[in-house]
């Protein structure tokens, strides 16, 4: 039997580090696509521990990047996410309290975890590569945006993981388990509506209403859920609905989000969306725009992977949390009204055949390699992620333990994949086995991210958060070649 203990070593060696990563992360708490200072923070930690930096602003995004280290094959990928969510800050106590920094964002779902295990991955098996003479190459991917659903979508359809043989993600949530589900695919839409203005008192009959294109639109919307089948999912945002209530309203938009059980499906709701966009400004004599952000992918599941994870989850989970934990994680269930069951106190077997309603743009990065991510318990059981409860577990000592043992599970994971030619080829064969002959093609009607883009505010931040990243990692100057 292999000899996991030099790797876990390894991740105890640099627990400090995984740390900072993600205590700052968790202090930062950007939402997606506006990541300056977490996206800057973690990739300067890795080339403080010799990666390189191949890459920025992949798929038009920013604030996403590749650090690369070692050569030749086999090619490990690692995937890393760091957005936060709004209305989520919260202080690390079991009620809910405004984060000390007055930053109304907050890692509800565990995003500055999920960058700190993978960083800390990458770290240990750099490390553990050096001294064991382990030829391979390790990429450890910064995706961001991913509660906006639409940046490892882009990323993919730039060609980020295409020299990858293998690549691992993870997710804290209450329980420890395995990535080994089907999720649904999705798209986002913009659907906007151009009237023409009036006084709605003296004149009304000169205007066009754009908001009444917008009603008449979401009827149709809503009308089509009887025809959508029980795996579908239709969910909407008026994002403007006129200025004034005196006023026809000129401008309405709104954004729609169609989950459906694979592409095809999505792309054949798109259309009908499109159709009804057009009737409802038919019907009204306005105009319809239609915006595609970005389509992701259902994501694949992959036994031969999952087996392992899971293998690797009994090695440190469950994890042994004391009077003090336990006693913040049953506070947190009292105050949110769920039953007071504490933290995970086991391995969850692994799930075969499960499908499941959310969606998530890993969906895109698992129909072109093979894909597989750790799950681990970061806060309560009974406590939903996207809520304050998370967040504050995510940022204090439960969170520290969560993803020091979720490091070692990539870890050892990725070590097995890196040596163990057979191991690596069954993965391969097991993701032959899933696609049944069909092929990736990007959900996505453009190569550009309309929103992925840094305004110059945010760009100068970026440029500054990379030197104050560096200056914090004591790297020279002369080391920055962004």
């Amino acid at each position: 039997m292999k000899d996991y203990s030099k790797i876990a070593k390894e991740v105890d060696a640099i627990e400090s580090k995984i740390w900072d990563v993600a205590s700052n992360i968790w202090e930062f708490a950007e939402q997606g696509y506006h990541e300056v200072k977490s996206s800057a923070y973690a990739s300067e930690a890795l080339e403080s521990e010799g990666f390189k930096i191949t890459d920025r602003g992949i798929g038009t995004i920013d604030t996403s990047w590749i650090a690369t280290w070692g050569s030749g094959s086999p090619v490990l990928g690692l995937m890393a996410e760091y957005d936060a969510l709004p209305g989520l800050g919260n202080d690390t106590q079991p009620k809910k309290t405004p984060a000390k920094s007055g930053n109304t964002s907050g890692h509800g779902c565990g995003h500055n975890l999920i960058c700190s295990t993978s960083v800390g991955a990458a770290i240990a098996l750099k490390n553990h590569m050096e001294k064991e003479n382990i030829k391979g190459t390790i990429k450890v991917v910064g995706t961001p945006a991913e509660e906006l659903l639409n940046g490892k979508n882009y990323m993919a359809a730039a060609g980020a993981f295409k020299d990858m043989d293998v690549i691992l993600h993870n997710h804290p949530t209450p329980k420890n388990s395995v990535w080994n589900f089907h999720s649904n695919a999705a798209m986002d839409m913009w659907i906007e509506f151009k009237g023409t203005a009036a006084h709605a008192g003296l004149q009304p009959w000169d205007g066009r209403s754009a908001l009444h294109a917008l009603e008449v639109f979401l009827t149709g919307v809503n009308a089509m859920r009887e025809q959508m089948i029980p795996e579908a999912r239709m969910h909407y945002q008026i994002l403007s609905g006129g200025a004034a209530v005196n006023t026809i309203p000129d401008y309405t938009k709104v954004l729609i989000r169609y989950r459906g059980p694979n592409a095809e499906n999505v792309r054949k709701h798109k259309e009908w969306i499109k159709d009804i966009a057009k009737g409802a400004a038919l019907a009204t004599q306005t105009e319809s725009v239609f915006t595609n952000l970005g389509g992701i992918y259902d994501c694949l599941p992959n036994d031969v992977l999952a087996e392992r994870v899971t293998d690797h989850l009994h090695k440190y989970f469950p994890l042994d949390f004391t009077e003090e934990e336990q006693a913040h994680a049953k506070g947190t269930q009292t105050e949110m009204g769920v039953a007071q069951d504490g933290m995970a106190a086991d391995v969850s077997p692994v799930p075969y055949g499960v499908s499941i309603g959310a969606s998530s743009d890993v969906g895109d990065v698992s129909w072109q390699k093979p894909t597989m991510g750790v799950i681990y318990s970061s806060w309560p059981l009974n406590v939903p992620a996207h809520t304050w409860g998370a967040t504050a577990c995510n940022g204090m000592s439960i969170g520290h333990k969560a993803t020091v043992a979720a490091a070692k599970t990539m870890a050892a994971t990725g070590l097995d994949l890196l040596t163990d030619p057979d191991f690596l080829q069954k993965t391969k064969d097991e993701f032959v086995k899933q696609l049944d002959g069909r092929t990736y093609k990007t959900l996505n009607d453009s190569d550009t991210n309309i929103q992925g883009k840094l305004d110059t505010k945010d760009q100068k931040l970026f440029e500054c958060s990379i030197h104050g990243a560096m200056e914090h990692f004591g790297m020279p100057e002369h080391h920055h070649d962004h």
